[in-house]
């Protein structure tokens, strides 16, 4: 058919297909349907293929008709303008109830002792008044897929039907709190039922504009195009109240397989938010089958864009790394996406040693650690943990704790390892509980767990001279410190043994000793 009509040819459905992830998901079958129930036929014009897949990628069905009247010119080979502007005006501003792209939805039901435990007398009354005004409400995300593998969620995210402005008015009409005003501008409102629970409900919504950080959003009424947006396809699943789980993109199946895709062309998604590239490799660890069930358009994607996680914050960065620290097959993952170039956008360009990583995860496997334990076997030197704290602004106990880490896990321990453990807690200055946090955290990285378990539980001895125990003809300042640093040594020397008198009666010894200029000198 000619191409001034706008019907489009199904010849050009591969086309649109990998040039776009905003609509089309490029496994599922799909159906395109107008309001008189007769097909669309797409046509194979090179013009309305360049139209479509510039307008796919960043913006929404709503917004065609915006897109062709910025555009040049009508196009000289018979794909004009008007005609495109018809087209849009006629069918582009409808919802997909109309003219829609139906992915491979899949609906089931959910009957579960974890989804019936969700339901408190908040939740009941939440759902009611979303009944009273009519609008739809279902769970969201990440809640309904771990609901699917047996789990009760930590945190249920609401979406709705209704916008921002209905759900305020609904709520001050039945006299319901709003709280953290914050998510507003994104849809998101948070309500309090009954002055007890708190419920975070986001309108749906497609992303209009995005910059690899953030997005410009609008809001809809259709699901199909709210889970569109997501990151994961088992990320994108809706779970009714009444038990029904909504599937557009085959996240129960992945799920089940243990398979992790994105939703649509992993290029585009990861384009709309570089930090998916992080959240790929953390559900990738926390639920795939094994280290290397990656797919390779998946793989390629990250690879290609790997660049893009220069925009994103070192907070928001650092958020996903604790996260794959902590999970499983920590190892490999880190070792895949050094492998795919994210290394110098994560702070961690020198990475290598990843057998020392695999030996530390093999070690802490299982038990309780802190993230800085794994990471620090990526860490050669004091420098790379400066590298690390540059890129991704670790809390000074984050770097407290890989300094001390990279600086004493080549020490020789000897036989005694709880003698050891006690000489470091001499030697190192700090608060008592975070002292014995390191040292424990030391224990777990060369494998010591006995040891990691009994020294907390330990008496310790303490210095018994303190600081106003000196008398006044040590002077204030440096002096001051370092004959301090050097009665514990002496103690320390003595096995503990010394007394409070036996300690200050050695101080013009200690005095007599000490170098001459002491201007420089710092306590350790």
């Amino acid at each position: 058919m000619k191409c001034s009509s706008f019907r489009i040819c199904i010849f050009a459905v591969p086309r649109l297909l990998r040039s776009s992830g905003s609509l089309f998901h490029p496994v599922s079958p799909f159906v395109l349907s107008c309001p008189r129930n007769s097909p669309v036929i797409l046509s194979n014009c090179s013009s309305c293929h360049r139209y479509f897949s510039g307008w796919l990628k960043n913006h929404s069905l709503s917004s065609l008709s915006r897109y062709i009247e910025r555009s040049e010119a009508a196009d000289s080979r018979g794909c004009s303008k008007s005609n495109l502007l018809n087209f849009s005006r006629s069918y582009g501003s409808r919802y997909s109830s109309e003219l829609v792209v139906k992915p491979n939805l899949v609906m089931m039901k959910l009957d579960t002792p974890e989804f019936h435990s969700l339901f408190t007398p908040e939740l009941h009354a939440l759902s009611a008044l979303f009944t009273k005004y009519g609008h739809e409400l279902r769970i969201a995300g990440g809640a309904v897929r771990d609901l699917l593998a047996g789990k009760v969620p930590d945190d249920i995210d609401f979406a709705t039907t209704a916008t921002p402005a209905q759900m305020k008015e609904m709520f001050t009409k039945e006299d319901i709190r709003m709280i953290n005003s914050n998510g507003e501008a994104h849809g998101t409102i948070t309500a309090r039922i009954n002055d007890k629970e708190n419920f975070e409900v986001t309108t749906l919504r497609i992303d209009v504009v995005t910059d690899g950080r953030r997005a410009q959003v609008e809001f809809t009424q259709d699901w199909m195009l709210d889970a569109n947006r997501r990151d994961l396809t088992v990320n994108s699943m809706f779970l009714g109240l009444d038990g029904t789980v909504h599937d557009y993109f085959n996240g129960v199946e992945d799920l089940k397989d243990q398979r992790i895709r994105f939703v649509g062309d992993p290029e585009q998604r990861i384009q709309e938010d570089y930090l998916r590239i992080l959240r790929y490799f953390r559900f990738f660890g926390r639920l795939a089958k094994g280290p290397n069930d990656h797919e390779q358009v998946t793989v390629d994607a990250i690879k290609k864009n790997a660049g893009g996680l220069t925009r994103v914050s070192g907070e928001r960065i650092w958020v996903e790394m604790r996260k794959i620290l902590m999970g499983r097959m920590t190892a490999s993952l880190l070792e895949k996406m050094i492998e795919l170039g994210l290394g110098e956008h994560i702070g961690l360009p020198n990475a290598t040693n990843f057998a020392e990583l695999q030996t530390v995860c093999e070690r802490t496997e299982g038990a309780s650690f802190n993230h800085m334990t794994r990471v620090s076997a990526l860490l050669d030197e004091e420098a790379d943990v400066y590298q690390l704290h540059q890129r991704n602004k670790m809390s000074n106990d984050e770097l407290s704790l890989a300094l001390f880490l990279v600086k004493h896990r080549r020490d020789e321990m000897g036989d005694d390892l709880l003698a050891y453990c006690t000489d470091l807690h001499t030697d190192t200055s700090g608060k008592e509980t975070k002292v014995v946090g390191k040292i424990v955290e030391l224990m777990k990285y060369c494998g010591k767990t006995e040891t990691a378990e009994k020294f907390p539980t330990m008496e310790l001895p303490q210095l018994p001279v303190k600081g106003h125990d000196l008398p006044k003809t040590v002077p204030k300042g440096p002096k001051f410190a370092v004959t301090l640093n050097e009665l514990r040594r002496i103690w320390k020397e003595s096995r503990y043994t010394l007394s409070k008198e036996q300690l200050l009666a050695k101080i013009p010894e200690v005095l007599e000793n000490l170098p001459q200029d002491l201007k420089k000198m710092r306590k350790k």
